[in-house]
């Protein structure tokens, strides 16, 4: 019996260092990691990466050559600090804080020890490199912007942190990857792909030579090249006409959703984010309080819209039968409701039909036209349902989903809101007035503003605004060129189209016509208010103005918000006008609303609230 289970023993040993010897040399070999091999060193090859145009061909964005000082911390020998320190350009404290995070990324992989050498720099410390065991120099690209407007649109590239690097394993500590704009929208084609080569290290952790002779080594695939759908000349206008003031302009081509210009005020030169000066030019943007160049006022500033909401609000009441074209009411001077305070109203006062209060901007006729849609409900809170609804239908309370990386949804109640603010009070259209002339709880972005003025160009569809014109051998987003149709019909534009025109012709825009051009707008102003200490402040309201042009054939439909701008017409129509012409004319006739905008300043508007000064970047 002994002698048996001897022998099944050492038959099942047998079998077992057989089927080990086959998992080791057949089947696992198929899954071996050359990156995971220790005695193979891996050396990236980083591709260019793509460039980008904008709408017209004009080169925005290509490369120049960088040199990252590269780390391995286990291969390190004693050396002479203080003269690597030297001509590193760093101290010796800064020497050891950035080895020792390299050795806790990893005591085997490559990390970037000093970045962005200069071309003199890489010269001198190439001859000396030698005498560095553990260091090496890596070849990368970086940006070199063509062009010192268009920082919010393009964005910037900067190194990746470790969270990046768990999310995406393609990412290795020192790469650089797109932080803000196009930059990080299309991140994975500008990039490109990087090539690596294996190297076949010995005992002594001396490279032997190309790891099986260069069989696995794969070469670097060049990023994409794309044309964004910004038009450079009216881009570097509009931030041009906006110096010295803060807000944002949102332009729109109505007929695709490309969007032709996207400023956002104050700007900074995207050069200032390249290179070694990066991460300090960065700090004095970021601490910047009063201006804030780094938040995207076209995409995040979030306020009421103010009167252009009204020729939503007649369209809705038009959809819903509760107006016509032609009906009027006599406007006192202020709309009384309910035993409550009334409305003020600054349109005139008389009779007022619907073209004529859009272009004198009636709040009487808005909100009598605003409450018959509710009341026409058997409740209010059915009401806004519907009339919330063709307000969402324009893109408003909701992301939009452009293809840009940042963005806001507004805010656009329903029967549900208000039912909830008000749970022990019976609500109705008089409660939320305020709502028809776009204040109240409604709230927008430029860039929604700018979507829902193409959409009335348009008479009834829009196409989500986007960034993306074309890429190398790649189709765009197929989301770009779906149409989406409004709740309203299209006959119930013409009127509406016809009173943003009269804005122009008779109403609170009749200084600013460009001759020989028809445009349709329309003035807004928006409450503004701002905690400091804890006590809540007014300051000067923000001027707002919408428009599109021409009115029979419209190729740009523009939202202008200057933050503390005063009325509509003063800072923001003006800007509008400008915009428009420059864009459909290429040159400027209105000299006189040019160099009225170039010639003034609401920086002491913005530093009122203040003590100190912001800061500068020189």
């Amino acid at each position: 019996m002994r002698q048996l289970l001897l022998f099944i023993s050492i038959i099942v040993v047998g079998l077992v260092f057989i089927f080990r010897l086959f998992y080791l040399q057949v089947y696992n070999a198929n899954h071996y990691d050359l990156f995971e091999d220790p005695a193979i060193r891996k050396v990236y090859d980083y591709p260019k990466r793509g460039f980008v145009f904008d709408r017209n061909g004009e080169l925005l964005v290509s490369n120049q050559p960088s040199y990252d000082v590269m780390v391995i911390p286990r291969e390190v020998k004693p050396l002479d600090t203080l003269e690597f320190c030297s001509l590193l350009k760093i101290d010796k404290d800064q020497f050891i804080k950035t080895y020792n995070k390299a050795y806790h990324y990893s005591p085997r992989l490559p990390s970037v020890f000093v970045s962005h050498l200069s071309k003199e720099d890489y010269a001198v410390l190439q001859e000396k490199m030698r005498k560095y065991e553990g260091f090496y120099i890596q070849k990368r690209s970086l940006r070199d912007y063509q062009t010192s407007i268009g920082a919010n649109v393009l964005g910037f590239i900067a190194e990746v942190n470790q969270g990046q690097i768990e999310k995406n394993p393609y990412y290795k500590m020192g790469d650089l990857i797109g932080k803000q704009g196009v930059e990080l929208s299309y991140e994975k084609e500008l990039r490109g792909v990087k090539g690596v080569k294996f190297i076949q290290k010995d005992r002594f952790n001396r490279d032997l030579g190309p790891y099986k002779n260069g069989k696995f080594d794969t070469v670097p695939v060049p990023g994409k090249d794309i044309a964004i759908t910004i038009d450079a000349k009216l881009q570097a206008y509009g931030e041009k006409l906006m110096v010295n003031k803060r807000g944002g302009i949102v332009a729109i081509e109505p007929k695709t959703g490309e969007i032709l210009a996207l400023v956002s005020a104050p700007s900074y030169n995207p050069n200032l984010l390249v290179g070694r000066q990066r991460s300090k030019n960065y700090n004095k943007l970021y601490n910047d309080s009063i201006y804030l160049p780094l938040i995207d006022k076209g995409l995040l500033r979030v306020h009421e819209p103010g009167s252009p909401f009204k020729a939503l609000v007649a369209l809705a009441a038009l959809q819903e039968n509760v107006i016509t074209p032609d009906y009027t009411i006599t406007c006192v001077g202020a709309y009384h409701y309910g035993g409550r305070r009334p409305m003020g109203c600054h349109c005139g006062g008389g009779r007022r039909s619907l073209i004529k209060s859009i272009a004198r901007s009636c709040n009487s006729y808005f909100a009598t036209a605003f409450r018959r849609s509710l009341d026409k409900y058997d409740n209010a809170s059915m009401g806004m349902d519907v009339w919330s609804n063709h307000m969402k239908s324009f893109g408003l309370g909701q992301y939009l989903g452009t293809d840009l990386p940042i963005g806001k949804k507004g805010n656009m109640p329903n029967g549900a809101y208000y039912d909830k603010w008000y749970p022990d009070f019976r609500w109705g259209a008089t409660t939320i007035i305020s709502n028809s002339i776009g204040q109240g709880e409604i709230l927008t972005t430029p860039i929604h503003m700018a979507n829902f003025t193409a959409a009335i160009a348009n008479k009834g569809y829009y196409y989500t605004p986007h960034i993306i014109k074309s890429i190398s051998n790649q189709d765009i987003n197929k989301d770009f060129v779906t149409k989406h149709n409004t709740t309203i019909n299209e006959e119930h534009f013409d009127p509406i189209i016809e009173g943003l025109f009269d804005v122009y012709e008779n109403g609170t825009a009749r200084f600013l016509k460009v001759p020989g051009i028809e445009i349709c707008g329309k003035t807004g102003t928006s409450e503004n208010f701002i905690k400091i200490n804890g006590e809540r402040m007014q300051l000067q309201d923000h001027s707002i103005f919408v428009a599109f042009a021409p009115k029979d054939d419209p190729k740009i439909a523009i939202a202008v918000l200057v933050e503390n701008g005063h009325y509509g017409s003063i800072y923001a129509g003006r800007i509008t006008s400008l915009m428009i012409e420059q864009y459909l004319k290429g040159s400027i006739t209105r000299k006189d609303l040019e160099n009225w905008i170039l010639t003034h300043s609401l920086e002491e508007e913005y530093l009122k609230p203040y003590s100190g000064k912001p800061f500068t970047i020189n």
